[in-house]
């Protein structure tokens, strides 16, 4: 079953066709555009399985069809790799009206999004995400970005996807922690949005994890609408969007103290979500027996609620300084008040970090 989400910003308003197979690709983008080349911009595991259908299909509808192929890993997500990128825009002659497709996860949505979003003053970008991350999240929103060695997602920008194109079929193909990953911005929505959304997973959290096709179609749909509703109200994280990123403060810090190749992302923010629930119980907001059911779901789903490796204190606090969702010098957090309701804080106590920064390594 086939299913529209339409994500409302005016002139930037787009469509996310969620269950439509890659191979029909080119003949639905062709009912969006007039514009003859695209590059697909995609890595070589996922351009093993899926790369000749995309291609095909494109072609088959009357596209020009380049590719530009980018090594594996977030370490990738790289102004050097953008770079690299704007010179095969340029080789290829690409015009204003040429199309970038995202093929992969959240690491290629990102790059081809910020060198769309770039080159030429913008093109328009097709994300075509294959981690359920991706399909569920990332996709979705219009955050573009590279990193810096100080930091994730430092250099970006917002810049909203022409189209994105969601078929599950990819994710049977998906390693189980790639899937599993995915799960924890599945369970944020429900904590921070819709308290019957997280019962749902609590009922269904295995069914999902089996890719059982109705539960998949209904979380995916639902969580493309929950990020629609957010980005159709505050766009640019002025004010309400700043809630999607719960468990993002303390994960982002995780994932750059480890250079990237410990945590998944989905990994990282699980870990980050257990340490603002935390956070928020011992500052007297949050009710212990609310935070113990989102611990345990987060083992029910296969994520990690541990740190897990041996790192500094002293560091994560210094890298959570450097954070960009850091106001007039204090770190923001959004900390859950209770199920389906969080709010931003940025007078987090240091101590209570440290300390519940220290138990999660415990």
């Amino acid at each position: 079953m086939v299913k529209t989400v339409k994500v409302g910003l005016g002139e930037k308003s787009y469509d996310i066709l969620i269950g439509y197979p890659l191979d029909e690709i080119g003949r639905m983008l062709k009912k969006y555009t007039k514009g003859i080349k695209s590059l697909i911009v995609t890595n070589p595991t996922i351009a093993e399985y899926y790369l000749e259908t995309v291609e095909r299909s494109l072609q088959e509808a009357g596209f020009q069809v380049f590719v530009a192929r980018v090594p594996d890993g977030e370490e990738h997500k790289s102004q050097d790799e953008a770079n690299r990128l704007y010179t095969k825009c340029v080789d290829y002659r690409l015009e204003r009206e040429s199309i970038i497709v995202g093929l992969g996860g959240g690491v290629i949505g990102d790059l081809a999004g910020y060198v769309a979003a770039t080159f030429m003053r913008g093109l328009p970008i097709v994300q075509v995400p294959t981690t359920f991350l991706a399909q569920v999240d990332s996709s979705v929103g219009g955050k573009v970005a590279v990193n810096l060695p100080e930091g994730k997602n430092l250099v970006g920008s917002f810049y909203q996807p022409f189209l994105v194109y969601i078929d599950f079929a990819v994710l049977k193909t998906l390693p189980v922690e790639e899937m599993e990953a995915g799960m924890a911005e599945v369970i944020k929505y429900g904590i921070i949005l819709d308290k019957k959304f997280f019962e749902y997973l609590e009922e269904k959290i295995g069914k999902l994890r089996e890719l059982d096709l109705e539960v998949l179609e209904r979380v995916v749909a639902r969580c493309c609408k929950f990020k629609a509703g957010v980005v159709e109200k505050d766009e640019r994280e002025k004010g309400l969007r700043s809630i999607l990123n719960f468990g993002h403060t303390l994960g982002h810090a995780l994932e750059a103290l480890t250079d990237y190749k410990k945590y998944k992302h989905g990994e990282a923010v699980a870990i980050g979500m257990v340490g603002a629930c935390r956070i928020a119980q011992e500052m007297g907001m949050f009710k212990k027996e609310t935070r113990d059911r989102i611990e345990h779901l987060i083992e029910k789903a296969g994520l990690p609620g541990r740190i897990g490796v041996k790192l500094s204190v002293d560091d994560i606090i210094q890298v959570l300084s450097l954070d960009k969702k850091v106001r007039a010098g204090k770190v923001r957090f959004v900390l859950p008040e209770r199920m389906g309701k969080v709010v931003v804080r940025n007078d987090v106590p240091e101590d209570i970090v440290r300390s519940v920064v220290t138990g999660l390594m415990e």
